[in-house]
C-alpha cells in the first residue's frame, strides 16, 4: 500500500508562487503529436543565458517545465540518494529538493531516468530503482510514495525505471513490471491501486494515451511486445510481436493522427492502423528500415517524420520511404528533437543546439550553438515553457530566451 513519506529528506528554500500547471511529463506545450506551438527563427548565443544553476551530479533524465517552475533530477556527490530539485523559472533560485535513498548500480549511472511529471498542484517523481513520490508542488513535501520494485514484486531492470509517469482519464499510470502488476494504475491523490494488469516485466518507454480506433487506452512497450490497454479497467486490448526479436524497447510511441508511428532498432520504424474496435492491424502499413534507433523517439514536424540515428532521416509518411537526409557530423550518435509545425530543434549527445526549418522537402539548418565541452556526452531530453529552453549540460542546468521580448 502505498504510505506517507518523512520530510526530512525536503528543503524548502522558497515560497512557490502556485499556478496550474499542464499534466505532460516535461511539459513544452504540446499538441496530440508532441509538437510544440512554435519555435523561433534563430537561437540565441549561448552566453546570453538567462540563469545558470548548479546540480549535485551528472544526471540523464529529461527536464520537467511549467510556466513557473523546472524540476531535474539526479543523484548527491556520494551517489547513494536521488535527489529532486526545483528551480524558479523566471531567476533559477532554488525553491526546494527532495532526496532519499536510493542504493543500487545500474549501466549509465545511476541517476533517475524518467521525466519528472507535472500535474496542477502536484509533481511525481520516479527514480531508476522504482521509487515513486506524489510531492506538493509548492513545497516539496511529499505526500505520499512507494517503491515500484518492491510494492509489486518487480525484477530489477538492467538500465532502470525509465518511463515517466501519465495521468489520463483521472489516474496515474506506471509499469512496475511485476507478473501480477505489469502495468497500474493509482489514485494520483493518495497513490492506492485503481487497477493493476499481470504481464511482462517493464519497457524502458514511456506510455501514451490517447483515442485510436475509437477507444480510449495506453499504448507502450513492456520487455518484449508493444500492447494497448483500457485506461478505465486496465484490461490489455492487444498485443503487437515484433517480426525481428530483441529490441531494448526504448523509444516512445508517436500518436500520428488516429495512427501511430512505433520504432526500434532491430524492426525499424513503422505506421500501423487501427480497426473500429480500437485494435491495432497487425502488420503495419509501411517500414522504413533506414531509421532504426535504439533509443532515440522521431517527431512529426510538417508533412514529415523526422528522426536520428547516424545522422537526420525525413521519412514520407505515406510510404514510409526516406524523402531526404543528413550526415552532419552532429547527427553521428544519439540525439534528441522537439518540432513545431515548421521547425525542429536538435539538442545531440555531442552538446550542439541545432535549430532547423522544414518547410520544404530539404532540412535547412538556420541557427547553431555549442553548449558543451568536447568529449561531454549530453543525454538529458531538454523542455520548452513559454519562450524558454531549459538544457542540462553534466552538472549544469541552463535557461535560455528563445525570443528577445
Amino acid at each position: 500500500m502505498s504510505r506517507p513519506a518523512t520530510q526530512t529528506g525536503t528543503t524548502p528554500t522558497k515560497t512557490l508562487p502556485v499556478t496550474k500547471n499542464r499534466d505532460w511529463p516535461g511539459w513544452r506545450g504540446q499538441n496530440r503529436d508532441g509538437r510544440v506551438a512554435w519555435l523561433p527563427d534563430t537561437l540565441p548565443p549561448a552566453s546570453a543565458a538567462v540563469w545558470t544553476a548548479e546540480l549535485p551530479g551528472d544526471g540523464i533524465g529529461g527536464i520537467s517545465a511549467a510556466s513557473n517552475c523546472v524540476i531535474v533530477g539526479s543523484r548527491d556527490l556520494l551517489d547513494r540518494n536521488d535527489v529532486f530539485q526545483c528551480f524558479d523559472a523566471s531567476d533559477g533560485t532554488l525553491l526546494w529538493q527532495h532526496f532519499y535513498p536510493a542504493p543500487g548500480s545500474l549501466d549509465y549511472g545511476n541517476s533517475p531516468r524518467a521525466t519528472p511529471l507535472i500535474h496542477e498542484d502536484l509533481v511525481f517523481t520516479l527514480g531508476a530503482f522504482g521509487h515513486l513520490y506524489c510531492l506538493e508542488l509548492e513545497s516539496g513535501i511529499p505526500l505520499w510514495n512507494r517503491n515500484l520494485a518492491i510494492d509489486f514484486d518487480a525484477p530489477k531492470l538492467t538500465w532502470g525505471y525509465s518511463g515517466s509517469p501519465l495521468i489520463t482519464d483521472g489516474k496515474l499510470i506506471v509499469q512496475p513490471g511485476g507478473r501480477q502488476a505489469s502495468v497500474v494504475a493509482l489514485d494520483p491523490e493518495t497513490g492506492e491501486v485503481v487497477w493493476e494488469t499481470a504481464g511482462s516485466a517493464a519497457g524502458y518507454s514511456s506510455f501514451i494515451a490517447g483515442n485510436f480506433g475509437g477507444r480510449h487506452q495506453i499504448i507502450g512497450s513492456d520487455a518484449m511486445t508493444v500492447g494497448g490497454w483500457d485506461s478505465s479497467t486496465g484490461q490489455r486490448l492487444w498485443t503487437l510481436i515484433p517480426r525481428e526479436k530483441g529490441d531494448f524497447n526504448v523509444p516512445t510511441a508517436v500518436p500520428f493522427g488516429n495512427e501511430i508511428i512505433l520504432t526500434s532498432e532491430n524492426n525499424g520504424t513503422r505506421r500501423y492502423r487501427f480497426s473500429n474496435e480500437g485494435m491495432i492491424e497487425r502488420d503495419p502499413v509501411a517500414v522504413n528500415d533506414d531509421l532504426s534507433p535504439d533509443s532515440h523517439t522521431p517527431v512529426v514536424s510538417g508533412k514529415r517524420i523526422f528522426g536520428i540515428w547516424d545522422q537526420l532521416i525525413a521519412i514520407d509518411p505515406e510510404d514510409m520511404s526516406t524523402v531526404t537526409s543528413s550526415s552532419d557530423d552532429a547527427f553521428a550518435t544519439y540525439g534528441c528533437l522537439i518540432a513545431s509545425d515548421d521547425r525542429l530543434l536538435s539538442m545531440t549527445a555531442t552538446g550542439q543546439l541545432i535549430l532547423m526549418s522544414t518547410e520544404d522537402d530539404k532540412v535547412t539548418i538556420l541557427s547553431r550553438q555549442e553548449l558543451s565541452e568536447p568529449g561531454k556526452d549530453v543525454l538529458a531530453h531538454p523542455a520548452i515553457a513559454g519562450d524558454g529552453l531549459y538544457v542540462r549540460i553534466g552538472r549544469r542546468l541552463i535557461k535560455l530566451r528563445l525570443t528577445e521580448n
